[in-house]
């Protein structure tokens, strides 16, 4: 089947594409409930283009069961997310940006810019993997690299390892976070844990530091990336 580039071009199919793609990694298909949640549009606005998006092939969508992305409609998710991440890297390493203050930038830019404008941004930055938050880039051809990481609130005490993902868009806890020294590709090392959800001690980069054990659960530790001790 064919794509209508005119529909494929719709900032809210883009947006919706993109957010069934972050969903479904976390489930086999997406409740209608959970999309309308995450988009903050009615349920009944979400079916509705559930249905739009099947006819023309880019979601099987089921009543009652949820909504799954199609091939197409996954490739389309992930040009998104390239275009998105990538000009996060650029207003940061570019223009001077936090990194809690790219999110909301690029979500509006990565439906305004030309895909030659975003192959610019690569080569200018080298066609980086990842983006100033940890998340992996997807290539031009919609690979992307995996890690197995580890959440910092689940490490065992005396864990070392790198700081390789802070995984949330949320401005004000991604600026805590970093406040707080937790920073990209910081060797870090649980010291202690306190019990029912408590607080986590950590050195990082040397220096005791202390996160909530909720806000930790987002920090996301490479455990392979420190040389064990023989």
């Amino acid at each position: 089947m064919t794509i209508d580039s005119g529909l494929a071009q719709s900032e809210s199919v883009q947006n919706f594409l993109k957010a069934v793609y972050t969903l479904q990694r976390d489930m086999e298909r997406v409740p209608t409930s959970a999309l309308a949640e995450h988009l903050g549009i009615s349920p009944p606005s979400v079916t509705d283009m559930a249905r739009r998006l099947e006819v023309v092939g880019l979601v099987d969508y089921r009543k009652h069961r949820g909504v799954v992305l199609t091939p197409e409609g996954e490739a389309i998710a992930l040009k998104i997310i390239r275009r998105h991440r990538l000009i996060e890297a650029y207003l940061v390493e570019e223009l001077g940006y936090a990194p809690y203050e790219v999110h909301e930038e690029a979500e509006q830019l990565e439906h305004a810019v030309s895909e030659r404008f975003v192959q610019e941004i690569a080569r200018k930055l080298g066609h980086p993997d990842f983006d100033p938050h940890g998340d992996p880039i997807p290539a031009h051809d919609g690979s992307m690299l995996s890690r197995d990481l580890s959440a910092l609130s689940e490490l065992p005490v005396n864990t070392k390892g790198r700081i390789a993902r802070i995984a949330t868009s949320d401005a004000d806890l991604l600026r805590h976070i970093l406040e707080r020294g937790f920073k990209l590709d910081s060797a870090v090392e649980v010291l202690t844990r306190d019990p029912f959800e408590g607080p986590i001690t950590a050195t990082v980069d040397g220096k005791e530091r202390m996160l909530g054990h909720r806000v930790a659960s987002v920090v996301l530790i490479d455990v392979s990336s420190i040389p064990s001790e023989s």
